[in-house]
């Protein structure tokens, strides 16, 4: 049966959007976003036709995102450490140093258990061949785990008849994952969420988590350093000890008195703590190292050099501009591929070779050459359209999936995750930022 078919078999609506989409504005789950230093809250729309992945599928996912993060987490405490594999020429060391995601504060920190990326979020295709394709992966602070998990529970209540007839694994296991997960990091104290506040834009994430997983959701102004131990201030004038930090603030704003003296969201002295062994700091800062888009050229080679192990899952192909004979494809072929700037995230910085002017085309293919360290291109990869329902009328559009796999005791990849579309038709964009929707994640136990 082909994946289309598959997914007609379900493509009935779970519930009424409308309604569904009004409970979930008068929750809150809405997103942010700063634009010409402009804060805007946006709305996420949802779709009630889920997407459906079957048990063979994900068990060939699950696979291989264990086997991919396990190797990431090697890789990031290698980098920050031996460095071995750059000694062994496996990755050159302009790949490292000039990241931006490198950083120098973070030598020779190990994090309790050697687990850096304790929550990563994969985003992955799916070909019209059936096969995955690992697009990004996200180390530093991914979010969207909380959409699916609110939209489920919503739907729960609208269709409640759609998940006792159909055998679909439980998605509200998440918090249990993220709280175990954080424990085996806790180095001595209480959970704890960092957030800028509400003007953030996955601020509605922050509380939600926070609610579910039993840790006390905190602000930069209600925590303080002494003696290398982080507390929390409380309202009779005393302290309680924090002993892991579920942080959602990027790694530059953590600590003014080691990266970004400005910063009026960090805590004064929190990387002391955290060298010293009292704090357990999740995601790990240095992180970004690891997602640049031009390291992630790499992975495939990391599983093998740490795992000793052949990928399972597979990089959509991709180009470094950097090599003299992967530059040349590019020249030949720019106005074929996909052309991402490293240092960008949601969707920003993506740029298609067929949507460019002749002019354009030209300008772009000198900025390359240029500066070829700050780009890869990649073949576009016709992935599979999903249905969604536009003005009551089911039509097709791009879809992507995040995967959420955290690491604790063990790496664990959560059977749900964030599928988001495009509403545009002519789009292979899909980033909430982009304007685009989410649906819900169906994986099926057989």
């Amino acid at each position: 049966m082909s994946l289309q078919l598959e997914q007609t078999k379900y493509s009935q609506a779970v519930g009424n959007a409308d309604e569904i989409n009004e409970l979930l504005r008068r929750y809150g789950v809405k997103f942010g976003i700063y634009k010409n230093g402009v804060f805007n809250e946006q709305f996420f729309p949802f779709d009630p036709i889920p997407r459906v992945i079957t048990a063979d599928d994900f068990s060939g996912i699950e696979k291989g995102l264990v086997q991919r993060v396990n190797a990431l987490n090697e890789f990031l405490f290698d980098i920050y450490h031996d460095k071995k594999i750059v000694k062994d020429g496996i990755i050159p060391e302009d790949f490292i140093y000039i990241s931006k995601g490198y950083l120098a504060q973070c030598e020779g920190i190990t994090p309790k258990n050697r687990i850096y990326s304790h929550i990563s979020g994969i985003d992955l295709v799916q070909g019209k061949d059936g096969q995955w394709y690992i697009l990004e992966d996200n180390l530093r602070i991914p979010s969207g785990a909380s959409y699916p998990l609110i939209a489920r529970e919503l739907t729960r209540i609208a269709a409640p008849d759609a998940f006792s007839e159909n055998n679909i694994i439980d998605n509200r296991n998440y918090a249990s994952l993220l709280k175990n997960t954080m424990d085996y990091s806790n180095c001595g104290g209480i959970r704890a969420i960092l957030t800028p506040g509400r003007y953030n834009a996955a601020y509605f994430e922050h509380s939600y988590l926070a609610e579910h997983t039993d840790s006390v959701l905190v602000q930069n102004d209600e925590l303080f350093v002494e003696d290398n131990i982080l507390y929390q201030k409380t309202y009779s004038g005393g302290k309680t000890r924090i002993g892991v930090l579920y942080r959602r603030i990027a790694d530059e704003y953590l600590d003014p008195l080691t990266f970004y003296p400005e910063s009026l969201i960090g805590i004064p002295n929190l990387m002391e703590a955290y060298r010293s062994g009292n704090v357990g700091i999740i995601n790990a800062p240095g992180n970004g190292v690891a997602d640049d888009k031009g390291i992630y050229y790499f992975v495939p080679k990391m599983i093998k050099y740490y795992l000793g192990e052949e990928p399972i899952l597979h990089n959509a192909p991709t180009y470094l501009p950097f090599y003299e004979e992967d530059m040349k494809y590019v020249m030949d072929n720019l106005e074929k591929l996909v052309i991402k700037d490293v240092a960008e995230a949601g969707g920003y910085g993506v740029v298609f070779g067929n949507e460019l002017s002749k002019e354009k085309l030209e300008e772009f293919r000198r900025t390359i050459i240029a500066e070829p360290r700050r780009f890869i291109a990649q073949e576009v990869i016709d992935f599979l359209d999903l249905p969604i329902l536009d003005n009551g009328e089911t039509v097709m559009r791009k879809a992507d999936l995040r995967a959420f796999v955290l690491s604790g005791e063990t790496t664990k990849v959560w059977a749900s995750g964030l599928t988001r579309f495009s509403r545009n038709p002519d789009s292979f964009v899909v980033n909430s930022s982009q304007g685009g929707g989410f649906k819900d994640t169906w994986v099926l136990s057989r």
